[in-house]
């Protein structure tokens, strides 16, 4: 007698061990895995809970004034997060993103005012000088072999510096721009959808964080990017040009620094070469409470745009309860140390 394979299970079988196994898991288990499998529910989850919290205990809250000043202020950190997302999720971190957007704010006020060139030009020159800025960081990172890390904290000094040179520690005030270069103002001018005052650099962030999507969803780029932030080696192996992803992103990074840099002049109404000081900081704050992973190759990129909102609405929230700044920024930090532990608790999802 021949042996035969034993036949597959009737379906209702296979039904029942599934069941058993998500039962055998347990409430917290089933919900560790579906956070594994959609990272960005966990910000989600903590928007909606801030603002139903927020909505019942803070004084108009929920008015169409206070909604869209969030939006607003959350706009330029948020473009900035953007720049940050790319480069954690190839498993580093940019610590010259906030300086590179300064730098390349005096680089336009500068070209623009002071030398007198068309302001469309001066704005070219600054966009393609945050865009040398990032291929600098990326030929340290893969020419070097210098760390993400070290390589960033080195090059913000360097273009902290730069900054201060090109712009002798003096501010270009709002009026000369409205005279001379009133276009480098665009994204912050205002404009209303129906109760709310929205302003362009609002529209500016919405429009990269969607252009970000489709590419790392929708197209080969955004594939080996996720794949060089989650093993390195292995996508070596599997014939990605790991240094070439790197270089594209920390290019791209620095671009998306000199729009954020345009939305800065807008939404200080100058160029100021001490402003956004805790810009660095910010950008990673909204990264990781937006679920994206430390170590790379996990999370999705409308995430971070959730984390900014987020520290948008705490801080509007305890402002207007009454809630001192000091404790505001306690509250920021408390939730990155959660965001932290609740990305170690996901990556520690059993198959």
């Amino acid at each position: 007698m021949t042996d035969r394979p034993d036949p597959a299970p009737p379906r209702d079988a296979a039904d029942a061990v599934a069941s058993f196994d998500l039962a055998r898991r347990g409430p917290l288990a089933g919900l560790q895995h579906f956070l594994h499998l959609y990272p960005t529910m966990v910000p989600i989850i903590v928007l909606v809970l801030a603002l139903a919290a927020f909505g019942a205990l803070a004084p108009n809250f929920f008015s169409a004034f206070n909604l869209s000043l969030i939006a607003q202020q959350v706009a330029v950190v948020g473009t900035l997060a953007a720049a940050q997302s790319l480069v954690i999720l190839t498993a580093g971190i940019d610590l010259s993103v906030g300086a590179i957007m300064v730098l390349t704010s005096v680089i336009m006020g500068r070209l623009a005012v002071d030398l007198g060139l068309p302001v469309p030009l001066a704005i070219l020159c600054g966009m393609a000088g945050a865009g040398l800025a990032g291929v600098v960081n990326g030929l340290l990172v893969t020419r070097l072999r210098l760390p993400p890390f070290i390589t960033t904290l080195g090059t913000w000094n360097v273009f902290l510096a730069l900054n201060y040179y090109l712009s002798g520690r003096n501010t270009i005030r709002s009026q000369t721009l409205d005279a001379e270069a009133p276009l480098l103002k665009l994204f912050g001018a205002r404009f209303n959808v129906g109760s709310a005052v929205l302003t362009w650099g609002v529209v500016l962030m919405l429009a990269v964080f969607a252009l970000l999507y489709y590419l790392l969803n929708h197209t080969a780029w955004g594939r080996r990017v996720y794949a060089v932030g989650d093993d390195l080696e292995s996508a070596k192996l599997a014939g990605i040009r790991t240094d070439r992803v790197l270089m594209s992103v920390y290019m791209a990074a620095g671009l998306i620094c000199g729009l954020a840099a345009w939305s800065s002049i807008g939404r200080v109404g100058s160029v100021s070469p001490t402003s956004f000081q805790e810009a660095n900081l910010e950008s990673i704050t909204a990264v990781v409470i937006g679920g994206i992973s430390l170590f790379g190759g996990r999370g999705s990129i409308l995430g971070p745009l959730i984390g900014a909102l987020i520290v948008g609405v705490f801080n509007s929230g305890l402002r207007l309860m009454g809630v001192d700044v000091l404790w505001q920024l306690f509250a920021t930090g408390w939730l990155i140390i959660v965001a932290v532990a609740i990305d170690q608790w996901i990556r520690k999802v059993s198959s």
